[in-house]
């Protein structure tokens, strides 16, 4: 695929995108869901062996093509590795999948309510490398824990201002400024952020397109304005803690939204199955997750 068909496949593609960019910390409790426990490993290169392992293996798998999964974000070291031989981008591309890259440090502690992404120094040089392997877009995360407007609106800038260093290198950049789904004030962040991407959004030069990549909303069909904005490629969704099942009702009442899930997609699989069960788990979970992306609920078409 050329960028060009990339990008179309994520504009009109009718699946999701899988999410296969746990990291750092998140990695030790990635591989015990995967029935692999602490002690398995004895440094960090072992752990991150491990976890590239079920990732290739998902990725090999009968049941992941770009019928369905037609995204997929890679954590950098999955991206420098292989699959059969072959580097991780290209074993994607060749099945239809489109490969962004997560190119956050972590975050900071919390300000405002919120917490921005750490300071990405080497930025310009992971961009690099990662279009020269093929790489299409990029995914860097924050977090809003409450309804500070303040912090919203410096997340949303932070966002938008790495957002353009990615446009800058001709890559897309899926933006995703999460709201905490514990956060008991999740309505008003959501309206809080509409308003704030859409500020950044109409600042954007003409021409220029971002993806957006959001928590599920508690009134469905907020987000609309996003989806239809023109200078938003495709708004995709992250499960944020809600169970595969309970992530799928919320994604199918809001029209236009696909899911980029990570726990909500991995969560029935275990290293110790055999291919045949692989497989099966794998598809099942992608056939769930694809039918709350691409079949809306009547309620979300009223909204």
């Amino acid at each position: 695929m050329q960028y060009s068909e990339m990008t179309a496949k994520m504009a009109a593609g009718n699946g999701f995108i899988a999410a296969l960019d746990q990291s750092g910390g998140s990695t030790p409790k990635a591989l015990k869901g995967y029935g692999i426990e602490e002690g398995a490993w004895s440094n960090e290169e072992e752990m991150f062996g491990l976890i590239h392992e079920m990732r290739a293996r998902i990725i090999s798998s009968d049941a992941f093509t770009g019928e369905k999964v037609i995204g997929a974000i890679l954590f950098e070291r999955t991206m420098d590795g292989t699959v059969n031989g072959v580097p991780t981008p290209q074993a994607l591309i060749a099945k239809g999948v489109v490969p962004f890259i997560k190119i956050d440090k972590g975050l900071e502690d919390e300000v405002n309510g919120v917490q921005l992404m750490k300071p990405m120094p080497t930025l310009d040089e992971l961009l690099t490398r990662s279009k020269a392997l093929g790489v299409y877009g990029t995914k860097e995360r924050s977090v809003i824990n409450s309804a500070n407007a303040e912090g919203i609106a410096a997340v949303v800038k932070q966002q938008f201002e790495v957002g353009k260093q990615v446009l800058s290198h001709g890559m897309m950049p899926m933006i995703e400024p999460e709201v905490n789904i514990k956060s008991e004030t999740r309505a008003e962040c959501d309206t809080i952020l509409l308003a704030e991407i859409l500020k950044n959004l109409d600042a954007l030069p003409e021409g220029q397109q971002v993806m957006l990549k959001l928590s599920l909303p508690v009134v469905p069909g907020t987000f609309d304005p996003l989806v239809e904005h023109p200078k938003v490629l495709r708004v995709v969704a992250l499960s944020g803690g809600y169970s595969r099942a309970e992530a799928c009702v919320e994604l199918s009442r809001n029209k236009g939204i696909i899911a980029s899930f990570s726990r909500a997609l991995l969560s029935d699989l275990r290293s110790q199955m055999s291919d045949a069960e692989f497989d099966a788990a794998l598809g099942e979970a992608i056939a769930e997750i694809h039918k709350g992306s691409t079949q809306k609920a009547e309620a979300a078409a009223a909204v």
